[in-house]
């Protein structure tokens, strides 16, 4: 599977997969009920949907100019630090808004996420990447040269 259509089946199986641990861990975190916290995380999940989006577009292209293919241990880190640490720009004024709190205290009810996330990204990557196989930005070229 490549192009659009994995984009759109990462993205959506990601996101519900987030969607339930943000609306519990927020609730958790925030001592709050999952009632109101739920819709926080569908904003949450709708933003990140739309930032993972993008973000894996510019990733690929990035990635499809690089010499060496593939999906080491450090470039998937990079991808998933990087993805969460640009998110984070987006979410934290919103947390503060939706809780009625300080951006210090969302940045720190967020902190959990910000080391969890990384660490799920990593790891729905891999097992992604297992199951449908590398995109074509990180497969290795063929090799046109004709035998003389």
């Amino acid at each position: 599977m490549q192009g659009v259509k994995r984009k759109l089946v990462y993205v959506t199986a990601y996101e519900l997969i987030g969607l339930c641990m943000s609306t519990l861990g927020l609730a958790y975190l925030a001592d709050s009920a999952p009632s109101n916290t739920g819709p926080l995380a569908v904003m949450i999940t709708t933003i990140a949907m739309a930032w993972n989006f993008i973000y894996n577009t510019l990733f690929e292209y990035w990635e499809s100019r690089q010499a060496k293919r593939g999906r080491s241990v450090g470039r998937r880190l990079a991808h998933a630090i990087g993805f969460q640490l640009t998110l984070v720009v987006y979410l934290i004024p919103l947390i503060a808004w939706w809780l009625d709190m300080s951006l210090l205290e969302a940045f720190v009810v967020d902190l959990a996420f910000i080391i969890l996330i990384p660490c799920y990204t990593f790891i729905y990557n891999w097992l992604f990447d297992r199951i449908f196989g590398l995109p074509t930005s990180a497969q290795a070229q063929p090799d046109n040269r004709v035998a003389a």
